[in-house]
């Protein structure tokens, strides 16, 4: 009798662990790895991707592009140090090595670097979601990537077309952004004492990106349903009023 309470004691408490154990694991599976603050699947109302261009050459992009602070020189440092990892994707599925950076970043045919301020681009992937438990909307930035446009180049020859150098996991950067406040600053031309670090700024949406992509089952980009350039822009503004519209309809009795 006392060998079959203790069979049966052990069963339950195992029972309990492997419960325990399951539970856990299904907590784990409830946020997303790559959010710098994740919120849980559960919790999440709604959930779009989306895919923007960051043209740093804008007014209000160029406190980011600072001389000598560039976001660009950041990045390319950063991965020369190895503390930062470059991906081929933005599905940050396949790492790249250092020597193959280098030579994305090199002028062809010579041993000659680009300069960060020749690197004009930013790509941002981010998951729009909307926190029930907290009854507001989150961009939730997943990677960053860095891009070169051939009209920036002064040799057609060196980049005859806009190319992507690389992808970064928004996570890996938000820590060194906050790890190197002197090298991640974000330029204030009105006031010096007000400069912040590039985490701050992106968190603060102190920046102006066009939608270039929502995701859709034919993965296609805005460009690619657009007829034109003007099109294309007037349908890279309608969506993003739609994701305003869509919080704002939330909130209409």
């Amino acid at each position: 009798m006392r060998s079959y309470k203790f069979i049966w004691g052990l069963a339950t408490v195992l029972l309990l662990l492997s419960g325990s154990g399951a539970f856990a694991q299904e907590e784990n599976d409830a946020y997303n790895p790559n959010s710098v603050y994740p919120i849980s699947k559960h919790d999440q109302l709604y959930n779009k991707r989306i895919w923007r261009r960051m043209d740093l050459r804008e007014k209000i992009n160029q406190p980011f592009f600072s001389k000598n602070k560039e976001i660009t020189k950041f990045l390319m440092d950063r991965v020369k140090d190895g503390s930062l990892v470059p991906y081929y994707s933005d599905s940050l599925d396949a790492e790249m090595s250092q020597v193959d950076f280098q030579k994305r970043i090199t002028q062809k045919g010579t041993e000659n670097e680009f300069y960060p301020d020749e690197f004009t681009v930013l790509e941002i992937v981010e998951d729009l979601i909307f926190d029930k438990k907290r009854s507001r909307q989150y961009f939730d930035v997943q990677v960053i990537g860095m891009w070169q446009l051939a009209s920036v180049v002064d040799d057609p020859e060196l980049r005859p077309y806009d190319t992507p150098i690389a992808y970064f996991r928004y996570k890996d950067l938000e820590k060194l952004f906050r790890d190197n406040p002197e090298d991640a600053m974000w330029y204030n031309r009105n006031n010096a004492a007000g400069h912040l670090n590039f985490a701050d700024a992106i968190l603060l949406r102190l920046f102006h990106a066009r939608i270039t992509k929502v995701d859709n089952p034919d993965n296609l980009e805005i460009e690619d349903i657009a007829p034109n350039p003007q099109q294309a822009l007037f349908a890279s503004q309608e969506a993003e009023y739609k994701l305003m519209e869509m919080e704002h309809d939330l909130w209409e009795y």
